[in-house]
Formats: C-alpha cells, sequence, structure tokens
C-alpha cells in the first residue's frame, strides 16, 4: 500500500515539478521583462529549488566519452557484454589509433568493479570507473532496478549475487587469460564468498581481490548502519520495509525494499547536512554562481536516483552480513546454480592477492571491518597483503574524488601491477609490423596487419578520412 500511495504523490507531484521548472526558466531568462524586476532573481531560485525537490531521478549515464592515457586521448565505447536477469555486465573499452598508445594498452591489467547494490546505482562509481581507465581495461557490474525485472525471471537472492560474480569472473578469464577484482562497500562480503568458492573447487581464482570500504567484519567499529541492523529483528525488516512493486512497472507484483525507502534513510542520516546543502544551492543561484550550482546538481542527480533491491537478497544480506556474520564464524553456505551447497571458506585462497582500502572516518563501514579480511585469507601469502588507510577520508573518499585519484588509485595501481604477470615476448615480426599499420584500433588486439606497399597505405588512409 505505501508503494502505490508514493506512486500516486510522485505521478501528482510531477505536473508540478515541471511547472515550477518552467517558471525558473521564464524568470532567468534575459529577453522576458519578468527578469529584470527587483526579486526575479530569488523567485527563479526558489522555482528551480521546488523543481530539484519534486522531480523524479532517473538512472544516470556513466557519461565517460574518453580518457587521457599518459597525455593521449583515447575514446571509449561502453558496451553491454554480459546481460543477466538482474545485472549487466559494461565494458569501457578503449579505442585509439595512434600505435604506441595501442601497444601500451594492450597488455595492461583487466580489472573487473563490482559495484554495489545497496540504494545506488552502477554510477556512482563514475570517477572510480574514468580513473581506472588510464591504465586498465575495465568491466563494471550495473545492477537492475528490480522493479524493472518481470516475475517470469524469478528472484534474486544472496546466493545468486555470488554465482553471478563467479560467472563474470569466469568469463574475464576466458577473455583475457586472468583479470583482477575489485569491490567497493557492500560487494566485498559476497565478492570474498565467490573467490574463496572458487577456490575451493580448484578452479582459476583474479590475480588479486581490492576490497574497499566493505562489512567483512560488521562487529568491529559498528556505525549507524550496523545498529540499525542489530537493532531491529530480520521480521521487523521484513514486516516493515518490504513492499510490492506497483502494476505500472515491468516487475509488478515482485517483493522489494523499495528505493524510494532506502533514499529517506540515506538523508535521515545527516539530515542538516542536505538542508545545509540545498540551501546554499538557492544562494548560489541568487548570486550566479553558475560553477558551485552545477557542482549540486550533479552531486543530487547520483545521490537521489535510487533503484528496488528484491526483497530475498536484502533480507539475506541483513540476517547473513549484519545479524549471524556468517563470514566471520565460518558458517555460511551458499548454493550454487546447479543446487550443490558448499560452504565459504575464505583460507582456501592462495593464489590471489588482497588489498583492503578503509577510509579514516568512514561513518557507513567502521574502522577494522574491511581489514577483517586478511584475519580470514589465511591461505594467502603475507607478501602478497596489502592495508590501505586514507587519512582524512569519508566513504565516499575512498573511490571518488581528490583522495581517490590522489592517493588510493596510485596505491591501487601498484598493487594490480605487482601481481600482473609479464606480457608474453612479441615475434620479432610483430614487432617490426607494429610500427606499420593496426587492424584493431582497439586495447585488445594491437595485432599488425599485413605490411601493405606505402600506395595501398595511402589509398586505406583516404579512405578512412
Amino acid at each position: 500500500m505505501l508503494y502505490n500511495l508514493y506512486e500516486t504523490q510522485r505521478s501528482l507531484m510531477e505536473p508540478f515539478a515541471e511547472m515550477a521548472q518552467t517558471a525558473a526558466k521564464f524568470l532567468n531568462n534575459p529577453l522576458s521583462p519578468f527578469s529584470q524586476t527587483v526579486y526575479a532573481q530569488r523567485l527563479s531560485a526558489g522555482y528551480d529549488l521546488l523543481y530539484r525537490l519534486g522531480k523524479d531521478y532517473e538512472k544516470p549515464e556513466f557519461n565517460i566519452r574518453s580518457v587521457d592515457v599518459d597525455g593521449t586521448p583515447v575514446a571509449i565505447d561502453e558496451r553491454v557484454v554480459l546481460d543477466k536477469p538482474f545485472c549487466e555486465l559494461r565494458r569501457f573499452k578503449r579505442f585509439s589509433d595512434d600505435v604506441e598508445t595501442l601497444t601500451k594498452t594492450k597488455d595492461q591489467p583487466v580489472v573487473l568493479v563490482v559495484a554495489p547494490l545497496s540504494g545506488h546505482y552502477a554510477t556512482l562509481l563514475r570517477d572510480t570507473v574514468r580513473t581506472l581507465l588510464q591504465g586498465h581495461k575495465v568491466y563494471v557490474t550495473d545492477w537492475k532496478n528490480a522493479r524493472l525485472v518481470p516475475l517470469a525471471d524469478g528472484a534474486f537472492h544472496l546466493d545468486d549475487y555470488i554465482n553471478y560474480v563467479q560467472d563474470f569472473i569466469r568469463h574475464l578469464n576466458g577473455l583475457h587469460g586472468n583479470c583482477h577484482v575489485m569491490s567497493v562497500c557492500q560487494p566485498t562480503v559476497p565478492v570474498l564468498a565467490a573467490v574463496s568458492l572458487m577456490a575451493s573447487r580448484g578452479e582459476q581464482t583474479p590475480l588479486s581481490m581490492v576490497m574497499m570500504g566493505g562489512p567483512i567484519d560488521a562487529r568491529k567499529s559498528p556505525t549507524a548502519v550496523n545498529n540499525l541492523a542489530t537493532q531491529r529483528s530480520f521480521e521487523w525488516f521484513e514486516n516493515n520495509v518490504i513492499y510490492r512493486v506497483p502494476d505500472n512497472f515491468p516487475g509488478a507484483g515482485r517483493r522489494v525494499y523499495p528505493g524510494f525507502l532506502q533514499h529517506t534513510g540515506f538523508v535521515a542520516m545527516n539530515p542538516d547536512r542536505h538542508a545545509k546543502s540545498h540551501w546554499d544551492y538557492f544562494k548560489d543561484l541568487v548570486k550566479g554562481d553558475d560553477a558551485s550550482a552545477e557542482v549540486h546538481r550533479k552531486f543530487y542527480d547520483e545521490y537521489n536516483a535510487v533503484l528496488d533491491m528484491d526483497a530475498d537478497y536484502y533480507l539475506e544480506t541483513i540476517k547473513t552480513v549484519f545479524q549471524d556474520y556468517s563470514l566471520v564464524h565460518g558458517t555460511w553456505d551458499v548454493r550454487s546454480p546447479d543446487g550443490d551447497v558448499e560452504r565459504v571458506k575464505p583460507q582456501d585462497i592462495t593464489g590471489t592477492a588482497l588489498m583492503t582500502v578503509e577510509g579514516e572516518l568512514d561513518d557507513i563501514s567502521g574502522s577494522g571491518q574491511t581489514q577483517a579480511a586478511h584475519d580470514l585469507c589465511t591461505g594467502i601469502a603475507e607478501g602478497d597483503r596489502l592495508h590501505y588507510e586514507v587519512k582524512g577520508a569519508g566513504h565516499y573518499g575512498i573511490f571518488s574524488g581528490r583522495r581517490w585519484r590522489d592517493l588510493v588509485y596510485p596505491q591501487v595501481r601498484s598493487f594490480f601491477l605487482a601481481h600482473q604477470p609479464a606480457p608474453a615476448a612479441k615475434p620479432a615480426a610483430a614487432r617490426t609490423g607494429a610500427a606499420a599499420v593496426v587492424a584493431d584500433v582497439s586495447e585488445d588486439a594491437a595485432q599488425p596487419a599485413a605490411t601493405a606497399a606505402p600506395a595501398t597505405r595511402q589509398r586505406r588512409s583516404a579512405r578512412k578520412a
């Protein structure tokens, strides 16, 4: 019932939000006579703020069109390489017509970035992805909004999340020979489980795992998020935050933890900060500070865009990670797609290096929660481990913003490179031909075409132009 009431309110508010946007533009248009009145700027700012507060926020785009690789612009092609009912595996493939740059990118590490499924879309890691693309081949798990997944596609459990991650790792290992995995926040737990199960079966595991700000052991330095999960019973969550998707969505009837409830919880954690941010936005509009106003818009376009999570997945995460601590107690059993039940044993991981990253001021995953992975992965050699605490960083600062780019990324890049196999030696003929013509201008195949006569190369260049 609550979900239906929310959708009704949203539908009623939508035309008023559009009217507020129109009024804001009209009062701010220099060609409008009303824009010259005394209070026009304030009224325009007020209407703009009303529009921002009342509008519906859809899933943002990554919008990464190019990156610099050692000073050379490289085009990015975003594509879906695997499409599952609840997740798309996206690749950000780099293209260049510069032979030297192409040769350099061909042997760079392959990184699977496992984005959190905890309310926001994977685009929250836009800065993470853009930075990694400077020196890595990058794939990202783009989780789908559960309200858009038809009931016919079945339910989605925490076990399914783990199985998805394993399928993605196998796909990249088969395509590239090996890969590294980076998990941010919530997925640190299922990623560790996925790699543990693969190691126990004797499968090829990733070259390394980088785990950032996640609740491996949520008992350590508990935060408000942890306390909520422990102070409420499993039944309370099931009875108070789970609703069925209304009829106007493809996933009608699916039990979910709605995005709008999650967003309410996010804001409730720091209401004063958000109120001040919106007040500052209003003042920036009045002053004509367009740069500061645009920063606000970009942040809240991402922050206010939320997705529904399948109820089974959400409730099982609460119980497994935050109430039973099944991973650290060694009591976690996971069901595979073929129905087998397997025990998660992190101590079986031996061939995968481990790096953990925590923010000194993280108020979502407390100090020591992520570092606890080292206590569980006893089979990993001491020389293949690293823990890094980012001074002055909160939760988002370890994977986005200046601290991520200047402090964390150099450490992560060095860790990946330290555990990246040396590229296979190329035949002499291939090394000579690479300076001539490149058949595939993507990062995967800097393989030389047969050397053509000068006149032939000129004709090919003319056709391309």
